[in-house]
């Protein structure tokens, strides 16, 4: 860092005392239910009626004394304007994720903290969504769909994967998770749901979506003088989640089944949008989706949990963008530097220019060569609007 001029001392200073207050501001570990099955028990044996009631890890930070010190950071002494501006814009997107970890388990009170965070579906997502299902998906008898491995073996299968990436990370199990599998950034780790028995098809989707992307993301992030790039900008959920997404298709494991669950996730997060309850939610996928109880019910739960998670339906939207950003021809790798927001890309080369940033030392390996032979996935992901 001697090379950056010193008029970027007082930017490296807000950088680091951000870093310091939202090192805990790891949302997806306060939002995912600890009493998640015995609820699930509870919610059949009710005929589907009773309105499951979740509880949620503890938090464990001051919130009143982050958010004061969030917003008493000095960023009017920042001299570069675009990094002012997006300093800005951190701030008050963190001070947001504060507001819907301390309003976990509050109903619409954290229901309108996320709405602010992430946002609800547009008409033309909820469209989108509805397109993919009017399409015919592979059969679920197919070997590679069929469970077969346990998570001690899920494990060796992603040690074996991430060899060829030359970095290290965690992995721990947890039976308190919506997901199968999933990252937590800040720290290094990847989570394996112990309940749930995997399949080779799951295996390639997961191996490619979460250390594929988000740790490779995630090692690139912790590269850059500035902390930003690993703890996340603004809005980066999207770019990341299309990111994961596309990195399935480009290494052939996306389906229409999978496309299909995308699209179930917006149709959750639009009935929440609606006002519709858990209970109304679960029965619209189970009577007129047809879905199984377990798969309406993990659904249902991620878009409900916390009281009101309108995340999921990102994942769509996102997977849309980067695969309209792919076919312009511009630089995927521009993509990886971190947990970064397409919204960003011009403030991110203004600090690339200043010494601030660096290139992607890690790759996604799915990225180099576009393998995709799915023929209905390439039409759908085109006329998608």
């Amino acid at each position: 860092m001697n090379d950056i001029h010193v008029g970027n001392e007082v930017l490296f200073e807000i950088d680091n005392n951000i870093d310091e207050l939202v090192k805990k501001v790891e949302l997806l570990s306060y939002v995912n239910p600890i009493n998640l099955e015995e609820e699930k028990q509870k919610f059949f044996q009710s005929k589907y009626l009773a309105e499951p009631n979740f509880k949620y890890p503890v938090m464990d930070f001051d919130r009143f004394q982050m958010h004061r010190e969030l917003i008493s950071q000095p960023i009017e002494h920042i001299e570069n304007e675009f990094t002012r501006e997006l300093y800005e814009d951190i701030i008050y997107a963190y001070s947001g994720l504060i507001q819907c970890i301390q309003t976990i388990g509050t109903k619409r009170k954290f229901y309108y903290n996320s709405l602010r965070s992430f946002g609800t579906p547009t008409e033309q997502d909820v469209e989108n969504a509805k397109f993919i299902l009017h399409f015919e998906e592979e059969d679920e008898s197919e070997a590679q769909f069929q469970p077969k491995y346990s998570p001690k073996e899920t494990e060796a299968l992603f040690r074996d994967y991430s060899a060829q990436y030359d970095f290290s990370y965690h992995i721990k199990f947890s039976k308190d998770m919506s997901a199968i599998a999933m990252v937590l950034n800040n720290i290094k780790t990847l989570v394996i749901n112990e309940k749930h028995t995997f399949s080779d098809n799951e295996i390639a989707v997961l191996t490619n979506h979460e250390i594929g992307v988000h740790m490779v993301t995630t090692m690139n992030g912790q590269l850059h003088p500035l902390k930003i790039f690993s703890n996340g900008f603004p809005n980066y959920e999207e770019t990341q989640e299309g990111l994961a997404v596309f990195s399935e298709y480009m290494s052939n494991n996306l389906t229409v089944k999978r496309l299909k669950e995308l699209a179930y996730r917006v149709i959750a997060v639009d009935s929440l949008a609606k006002g519709y309850s858990f209970s109304t939610t679960f029965r619209k996928f189970v009577n007129t989706y047809d879905l199984d109880k377990d798969t309406a019910f993990n659904i249902s739960v991620r878009a409900h949990r916390g009281g009101g998670f309108t995340k999921d339906y990102l994942y769509l939207s996102g997977l849309k963008k980067i695969y309209n950003y792919y076919k312009s021809g511009k630089d995927m790798n521009a993509l990886l530097r971190g947990k970064i927001s397409l919204d960003y890309l011009e403030n991110i080369e203004s600090l690339a220019k200043n010494g601030c940033a660096v290139d992607s030392k890690y790759i996604t390996d799915s990225y180099r060569e576009n393998k995709n032979t799915n023929k209905t996935v390439d039409f759908i992901l085109e006329n998608l609007k």
